[in-house]
């Protein structure tokens, strides 16, 4: 499986960000597709995952609310639209995968990682 991550950028706290996350690869319905981000000093953190089979969601507390995870199955993407952005939110934001059997909502559950893409929030 391949990701390939974009979306990131420069925003104003209460700012919107879209992040896209085109992957390919066999079997991309069985994935538990996940995005984690990691700030400077920080380890990296979940922030929302997404069950491709089925669109079941599963959130951090921290983005409840603001961000909402999909996927659109006919062109093999998964989205994070990111709303009522925070300074707090700044970090590179990562795309992955994690196929079955799936483990919890970290980062060494999952398998693939694509290349991350930077988001700023300034305040």
């Amino acid at each position: 499986v391949q990701l390939q991550a974009c979306g990131g950028g420069l925003v104003q706290a209460g700012g919107s960000l879209r992040l896209s996350c085109a992957a390919s690869g066999r079997a991309l319905s069985t994935y538990v597709m996940g995005w984690f981000r990691q700030a400077p000093g920080k380890e990296r953190e979940f922030v929302a995952r997404i069950i491709w089979r089925g669109g079941m969601t599963y959130y951090a507390d921290s983005v409840k609310g603001r961000f909402t995870i999909s996927r659109d199955n006919a062109k093999n993407t998964v989205y994070l639209q990111m709303n009522s952005l925070k300074p707090e939110d700044t970090g590179v934001y990562y795309c992955a995968a994690d196929s079955p059997p799936y483990g919890p909502a970290r980062p060494a559950s999952y398998d693939y990682w694509g290349q991350g893409t930077q988001v700023t929030v300034s305040s």
